[in-house]
This record gives C-alpha cells, sequence and structure tokens, in this order.
C-alpha cells in the first residue's frame, strides 16, 4: 500500500531593516541591530502570522542578531520558541564583510557576483554554491522533522534567494534577478515528490496559498 503523500510549508522571512541596509554588506559581523523600522516591520508580520487560518508549529533562526530579533517579535505573537539554526546564516563574505556597496559595485568582480554567480567565490569567505547547498540541506533537515506543520525560518537576502531558485529549478546564475525584501515573505513547500514555491518576496496575508 502506497504511504500518504508528505509536505512541509516553510515560511522563509528575511530579518528587518538595519541601519546598513542598502548600502553596506554586513555579512556575519556581529553587532548589527534592528533598526526602529525595522522592529516595526517584525512587529507588523508577527501580526500577520498569528491571524493566518494556518498558525505555525516551529519558529527557527539564523544565529545573528538582526535575524533573532526579527524571531523574538514573531515569537511572541506565535507564541513560539525561537530555535537557532546555524545553516540559516548569512553568506561568509569573507574580505567583502563590511565593505559598502557603492565601493563593491566598482571592483571587476562584481560583474561575476550578478551575472555569474555559480563561478564566485567571496575571498577568504564562501562560494554562492556552497550557501545555497547549505541553505537547501538545513531546510530538508528541518522539513524531516514537521512533516506535514508549517514553520518559520529567519534568515537573510541571499540564503532566502537561493533557496528559492533551487526549489524552481533555475540555475544558480539567475538567482539575483530574485528580490527579498527586507522582512517580506517567501513560501516553499517540500513535498514527498518535488518542491512547491508558494510565494516570493510577499507582504500579504498567507492564507489562499493552495495547499490544504
Amino acid at each position: 500500500m502506497a504511504s500518504s503523500p508528505t509536505f512541509t510549508t516553510i515560511l522563509l522571512v528575511r530579518h528587518g531593516t538595519t541601519a546598513t541596509t542598502g548600502r553596506v554588506l554586513p555579512g556575519r559581523a556581529p553587532g548589527l541591530h534592528l533598526s526602529e523600522r525595522g522592529r516595526a516591520e517584525a512587529t507588523e508580520l508577527a501580526d500577520r502570522l498569528a491571524t493566518s487560518r494556518r498558525r505555525p508549529g516551529a519558529l527557527y533562526t539564523s544565529p545573528l542578531e538582526r535575524a533573532r530579533e526579527t524571531a523574538s517579535a514573531l515569537a511572541k505573537s506565535l507564541q513560539l520558541r525561537p530555535v537557532v539554526e546555524r545553516g540559516l546564516n548569512e553568506c561568509d563574505f569573507g574580505d567583502w564583510t563590511g565593505k559598502r556597496l557603492s565601493s563593491l559595485r566598482r571592483r571587476k568582480e562584481w560583474r561575476s557576483v550578478q551575472g555569474s554567480p555559480s563561478t564566485f567565490r567571496f575571498p577568504r569567505g564562501e562560494s554562492f554554491g556552497e550557501m545555497q547547498q547549505r541553505i537547501w540541506s538545513t531546510l530538508e533537515r528541518l522539513a524531516s522533522r514537521h512533516h506535514n506543520e508549517t514553520i518559520v525560518v529567519v534568515s537573510h537576502a541571499d540564503p532566502i534567494k537561493a533557496a528559492v531558485t533551487y526549489a524552481l529549478g533555475v540555475p544558480l546564475d539567475l538567482f539575483q534577478r530574485t528580490i527579498i525584501a527586507p522582512c517580506s515573505l517567501s513560501a516553499v513547500a517540500l513535498t514527498s515528490a518535488s518542491p512547491v514555491v508558494l510565494c516570493v518576496n510577499a507582504s500579504a496575508t498567507l492564507d489562499g496559498f493552495g495547499l490544504a
């Protein structure tokens, strides 16, 4: 007798806005916190999640402060305990950590970052391919703990873009075509067949995804 199909809905949340969002590549440097705007974004998202018919059953977060602070706001509304998961961490930008984006865009390597990221490794850091493998294997592991449940993971723009790209079956070299805004919500379902992308970079309610 065939087993019943299973799926896990994973809500991918980028952390809220910080004082350097859009200007600096903070990477994994410690000490970066949500701005006042970022805290308001996290509270607003928490309210939306709390009113959904499909309440999440678990909450995981990147270890960085800006992600944990976002997760903390969600935890209060969802009555969940945030669990730190290192596999949700930001990309390791190596020597580029903390550099201003305006300066990085003038480097000759920037063309590879934008146009052929599968070929690029950050100096003394992580490659985009390694980042994608890390985030996706983490999501698969979390999904295996939560069959037929909905869970929330709080991460960062590049890992979320890489996960969505993988779920769509799109080449990694095209992942920069996706925008993941602060405190936006993307969602994928990891099914017993193949992954399904439910939404990307959304700020609306969660109802109506189409999975019972």
